[in-house]
Order: C-alpha cells, then structure tokens, then sequence
C-alpha cells in the first residue's frame, strides 16, 4: 500500500521496546501505539501492559511493524529457535485497511527475515483468519493438536 513504511527490527525490537521508535529512527510513543492497535483490533491481546509488551519484544526473534506517517497500522512477531522451528505471534492489521496486501507484507517479512529464513517450519495459530493464511502457504495439520496450560 503506497505511504506505507515497513520495519524489520533488530531481534527483541531495542529501539521500540525502550525508546518507542517508529520510521526514520525518530521517537513515536510506538510501544504506546502498539498497546492501542492491540486494544482496538487483536481480542487475544487487549490489556497488555507497557511493561509487558517490552518483555514480549525482547523474547521475539523477529519483529516487524508497518507504519503511514505516525499510525501504526500494522504488527507482528515471531520466536524461533533458529532452525527447526518458529511460530508467528500477533500479526495485526486495522479492520479499515485489511484486504490492501498490509497482511502479506508483514508474514513475508517476517518469513524472510534472517532470524527465519532458514527455518525448517513455520507455526501459527488462528481463530478467525485461516483462509488468509492459506493464501500465503500455511496449511491446516492434520493429526496434530492444539494445547495450552495456563499458569
């Protein structure tokens, strides 16, 4: 989408996690957009704290952020162990402007980021987005299942 600036960030997102930084290495309150993008369109994700979300970034591999001027209009992230596996967390973009290639920008970047680009498989989970990600090559496994236990 033209006006639109991705970020790929340094693993753990330093400038983002500490100083909000957005395009042009210059200050935006970033880390206080991204709580904001979460809050108004990730339901999985509302009401992470600053402190948090710093904690987030530093345990992510690959971070990677879209911006138009000052908004934050789109986020993910990933964790990866580098060769076998890695699973993408948090890919964002505003109901108003989905549908415009934002999606697909920030999991190919991702995707080919150094910390991924030779991964051996790349995880994610979905509620409500499968077909878009079938459209970029993720596909349902069969015969596996997803479990959790919360602390």
């Amino acid at each position: 989408m033209e006006g639109t600036r991705l970020i790929l960030h340094a693993p753990g997102a330093p400038g983002l996690r500490w100083l909000g930084m957005g395009p042009g290495w210059r200050p935006t309150r970033g880390l206080f957009k991204l709580q904001r993008l979460f809050n108004q369109h990730a339901c999985w994700a509302e009401n992470r704290s600053i402190e948090e979300l710093r904690r987030m970034l530093k345990g992510s591999a690959a971070v990677a952020s879209l911006w138009r001027g000052k908004r934050l209009v789109g986020f993910g992230r990933a964790t990866s162990d580098g060769i076998y596996r890695a699973v993408l967390w948090d890919v964002v973009i505003p109901e108003d402007l989905q549908g415009k290639g934002l999606g697909r920008q920030l999991v190919e970047a991702l995707a080919n980021s150094r910390q991924l680009k030779g991964v051996e498989r790349v995880y994610l989970m979905t509620t409500n987005s499968a077909g878009f990600y079938r459209q970029l090559g993720f596909e349902e496994v069969a015969g596996q299942r997803l479990m959790r236990r919360d602390n």
